[in-house]
């Protein structure tokens, strides 16, 4: 029996105010604490690198990262949850680190929650090693903060 395989051909693009509604909606339903449309906006305001990626002009994900003089920060990294385990995070991994590259950082780094043992081991497996602990980072169930990983990987 031979299986159908169907090629998705997707593309990154500037993530733009008529991507927010859209990317609002995805990270609502990705996160139990999502960023806000305004987050978004902000983040596009203050010039800070975002990009979306999709296929057939759906949104698989994005990410939003931040220069700084030798080092970029990532802020949001979030692969749609209907496309969530298709490899899609490395896709975008691998675009964040070829732009940072591009800027010549000399690091990348990002916080990821205590309790997302996924997102630490997609990182880890992409070159980024856990270096600290953020206490009470993230805002958590019932008025509760979350310790957030500090991970980095030098470029």
């Amino acid at each position: 029996m031979n299986a159908v395989v169907k090629t998705v051909e997707a593309q990154f693009e500037p993530m733009t105010e008529a991507w927010l509604d859209a990317i609002a909606e995805v990270e609502g339903r990705a996160y139990e604490h999502p960023w806000t449309r305004g987050n978004f906006a902000d983040s596009l305001q203050a010039g800070y690198q975002a990009q979306v990626l999709i296929a057939e002009r759906e949104l698989l994900g994005y990410f939003v990262a931040m220069k700084g003089v030798d080092e970029v920060h990532l802020l949001n990294l979030t692969v749609a949850p209907q496309h969530q385990g298709a490899g899609w995070g490395r896709v975008i991994l691998d675009a964040l680190e070829l732009w940072a590259r591009g800027t010549e950082a000399q690091w990348l780094w990002l916080e990821v929650r205590v309790s997302n043992a996924r997102a630490q081991r997609i990182y880890e497996r992409h070159g980024y090693l856990p270096v600290g602990r953020r206490k009470a980072y993230y805002p958590a169930a019932g008025g509760q903060r979350e310790d957030a990983v500090v991970m980095s990987m030098k470029l």
